[in-house]
């Protein structure tokens, strides 16, 4: 049976907000609200169904190791996929791009939310496994080199910074002896050194020393603000941002406008104030959970990366993060590290 635990709330009420905005008219396109609102429906399934199944420790713990592996199969095609396929996905299918297709997603944002998600596991394992530690750094640093290869600014920031978020919390936890972390670091940093050097650090370097880093992002969020003043109670609808933003636009972009490039304003615009803040909430309930697993620092990745991008807005993508979410919730508040607790006896005996 599952408890009432607080992504219950942020999911539940984005459902029933959906569905009040479109039997009352207080969305501007009723269409996509309805869109929207399965959409986190999906969502609000996704996560109790993986509270159900990962009350089961074990369970989670396999299914982790099944996402773990998944993630490094799809790094290491992707990689492979884009300096060969000449953008075509799995080397078959045209995409209409020319570079940096990732595997099966198209978004060298959302492909580096999608190993974001799952890299700090991989990371944690290296840290705490001393028999399968090489390969779990192997892992790993295939999985960094293939954001790498994407060439995602802000997935090479978040994935640097869930490396280095990692091995602080494990050594403070005590999860994980010196030497320990000695020796993982030693071999992540070779696996590093090689995986990085075979994709090279040109094309996100290049990135990160063009004119205007952050494009056009600035002018949607301007216009974000302007629609959350106009609306600050019911939002323009659920799903409804791309259609009333002509209406709040500063600038002519000179393309259509999808979406606001930042998950968290569009929440607040779309679903107003109190549902945005009540999405933040759900932010600093991961931040907790995820700093005392250290495993699931992942979920607070792609958090972060919605400020700049809209990992949320693709059900796939999303779900991916909302099991993560689920096993944050189904893991026991008060559950000893098995890691931790070998080491803890080892200094006694």
């Amino acid at each position: 049976m599952t408890t009432f635990t607080y992504p219950l709330a942020p999911l539940g009420v984005a459902v029933v907000l959906g569905v009040m905005q479109c039997l009352t008219g207080w969305t501007a396109y009723p269409f996509v609200t309805q869109k929207a609102t399965v959409q986190w429906a999906t969502f609000l399934a996704v996560f109790l169904i993986g509270t159900c199944l990962f009350q089961n420790e074990q369970a989670s713990r396999w299914f982790r190791s099944a996402m773990l592996w998944f993630s490094f199969v799809t790094a290491i095609v992707a990689t492979l996929q884009t300096f060969s396929s000449n953008g075509k996905v799995f080397w078959l299918f045209a995409s209409g791009y020319t570079d940096h297709v990732m595997g099966p997603i198209l978004s060298r944002n959302h492909y580096a939310a999608f190993i974001e998600a799952i890299l700090p596991v991989a990371f944690y394992r290296a840290l705490s496994s001393e028999k399968n530690s090489l390969l779990y750094s192997g892992m790993a640093a295939a999985m960094y080199a293939s954001i790498i290869a994407s060439a995602s600014r802000a997935g090479t920031i978040l994935a640097s910074g869930e490396i280095l978020a990692v091995i602080i919390l494990m050594w403070l936890r005590g999860r994980t002896s010196g030497r320990a972390v000695g020796l993982s670091l030693l071999r992540i940093a070779i696996a590093f050194v090689v995986f990085t050097g075979v994709v090279g650090w040109e094309a996100v370097a290049k990135r990160f020393w063009e004119g205007d880093p952050i494009a056009v992002r600035p002018e949607l969020a301007m216009a974000s603000l302007r629609m959350i003043a106009g609306h600050p109670w019911c939002g323009v609808g659920m799903g409804a941002w791309s259609t009333v933003y002509p209406h709040y636009a500063i600038v002519d972009i000179g393309a259509f406008a999808n979406q606001a490039h930042n998950d968290w304003l569009q929440w607040a615009a779309e679903g107003g104030v109190p549902f945005g803040l009540i999405m933040a909430g759900l932010f600093f309930w991961c931040l907790r959970k995820a700093a005392r697993t250290v495993w699931g620092l992942g979920v607070v990745a792609v958090f972060l990366h919605a400020l700049v991008d809209y990992p949320f807005s693709r059900p796939a993508l999303g779900s991916w993060t909302i099991l993560i979410l689920a096993m944050l919730a189904s893991t026991p508040a008060r559950r000893q590290d098995p890691a931790a607790v070998q080491q803890l006896m080892s200094k006694y005996n």
